[in-house]
């Protein structure tokens, strides 16, 4: 059944109003929202990042979004290309709900390319944005923007940033926020990992796995037995191995498989990858 929404307004003396963006400084007075308003109520992770997005950036954005939507929370972005239209579409292919704040009116696409992508979220998630209808967007309302979408959630992940990036901005609002900021670790030789290393430096939480944010967040996440079918053989010998014994080092894990170390190790740093196995205590493994 296709449900009719029509756009709306809340302001702040509506009880519809989220309560952690009631909580900044200098809250929005008024908020326009097209699509399913209920989900600013419900807890939220934004998930922002680079425009021009490395195909490891897009990787990273669309995976997290997707493992953190299917476990209920709300993905939030700003709808720009790159890494967060990736975080949307993570989301979405999730199965889950997803925010996007817009840096103009909400009669406007910005960018134009994501027009499907906007129509998508106003039918099955939501669209906000604090600048009334034929507000055009320009560089004053994106920073303004970005403390918006901090401020609608519980935590903060940067997947990738350039030492310009406006998503540098939502992790600096974040954390007048108070709220947890996260960063992705990238190679020190791509400009697009400069801001999220520089983070990690001043401060900011590495994101070394995928359900750190869950587990910070007290969202309990168990390996679904679909998810481990999947694997490659190998993949899941060596899964299988760390599930059955507990704790192994990289070495008993290899003899267990019938691999050379090397084989072992490359096979948990794909399994880590994926969100099976973490690193603990140096060489221990332990299934996740």
């Amino acid at each position: 059944m296709t449900i009719e929404r029509e756009p709306a307004f809340l302001t702040l003396a509506d009880a519809d109003y989220p309560a952690l963006l009631r909580l900044i400084d200098q809250p929005p007075k008024q908020l326009y929202v097209e699509g399913d308003v209920s989900l600013l109520s419900k807890p939220a992770v934004a998930v922002v990042g680079a425009r021009r997005a490395t195909e490891y950036g897009k990787w990273a954005a669309m995976t997290m979004a997707k493992r953190y939507a299917e476990y209920g929370l709300v993905v939030v972005s700003g709808m720009a290309e790159g890494v967060d239209s990736f975080a949307h579409l993570g989301a979405l292919a999730g199965e889950g709900a997803t925010i996007a704040v817009m840096g103009c009116g909400l009669d406007i696409c910005y960018p134009r390319s994501n027009t499907r992508l906007r129509d998508r979220i106003a039918q099955t998630g939501l669209l906000v944005s604090e600048y009334p209808p034929g507000t055009r967007p320009a560089k004053y309302t994106f920073p303004a923007r970005n403390r918006v979408i901090s401020g609608l959630c519980a935590a903060v992940v940067i997947v990738e940033a350039g030492l310009s990036s406006g998503s540098l901005i939502t992790a600096e609002r974040a954390a007048e926020q108070g709220r947890p900021v996260y960063a992705t670790p990238g190679n020190i030789n791509r400009k697009t990992s400069l801001g999220c290393n520089k983070l990690i430096r001043d401060g900011a939480t590495p994101l070394v796995f995928i359900d750190d944010v869950l587990t910070d967040l007290g969202v309990k996440t168990v390996v679904r037995e679909e998810d481990a079918r999947a694997l490659g053989a190998d993949e899941r010998a060596a899964f299988e191995a760390v599930r059955e014994n507990g704790e192994l080092n990289v070495d008993d894990l290899a003899r267990l498989i019938g691999k050379s170390a090397q084989q072992a190790a490359a096979l948990v740093t794909a399994l880590e990858m994926k969100g099976f196995v973490g690193y603990y205590c140096g060489k221990i493994l332990i299934a996740k």
